[in-house]
């Protein structure tokens, strides 16, 4: 017997793997996801459980520009750092972004920009803990899970989003 179980939903950025416990949302698992990046046990498909039936319903409403902030319970993997790092993820707010260098500063570690970034990549989260949003201090997109593709496709959503709540006429998607 497992503690995990997954269902796979299609969206506009590929098929995603949902995987939870009886405790919360574990992972959002892209569809070419390194195994290695997130590593799981074993898990019994489930598209009925509580959580992943939430989370898929929620995240059709994410796609569709109908939701802005997710409101899952979270059952994250990972070390304290990882955790501190992912808990600033989940305060960028919808449709802007943050530097790796920035999340750094905020969580008080100004110079552990590398670790912050290796924190991000292992967001076992993606989309919810949305790690899309940090970019390079350039302003460059940067290494993503799901690949730079799906990074800008939902950055691209949160704009056009935003820009449809605010009334504006002329959004646009990013541009790589």
């Amino acid at each position: 017997m497992t503690d995990l179980y997954d269902t796979t939903i299609l969206s506009p950025v590929g098929a995603l793997r949902l995987v939870a416990s009886d405790t919360g949302l574990v992972a959002i698992l892209w569809e070419n996801d390194d195994p290695a990046r997130v590593r799981l046990g074993p898990a019994t498909e489930r598209a009925d459980h509580p959580v992943l039936a939430e989370t898929a319903r929620q995240l059709r409403a994410y796609f569709a520009g109908e939701l802005s902030v997710f409101d899952l319970p979270l059952d994250a993997r990972g070390t304290d750092f990882q955790k501190s790092v992912w808990a600033e993820l989940s305060r960028i707010p919808f449709g802007q972004t943050r530097s790796y260098a920035d999340l750094a500063r905020t969580i008080g570690r100004p110079l552990a920009v590398r670790a912050v970034g290796a924190a991000n990549g292992r967001n076992p989260i993606s989309i919810v803990v949305p790690c899309h949003r940090v970019i390079g201090s350039n302003g460059a997109l940067t290494g993503f899970a799901g690949g730079l593709e799906a990074k800008q496709t939902l950055l691209a959503l949160e704009r056009q989003s935003m820009a449809v709540r605010e009334g504006k006429d002329d959004a646009f998607p990013l541009t790589a």
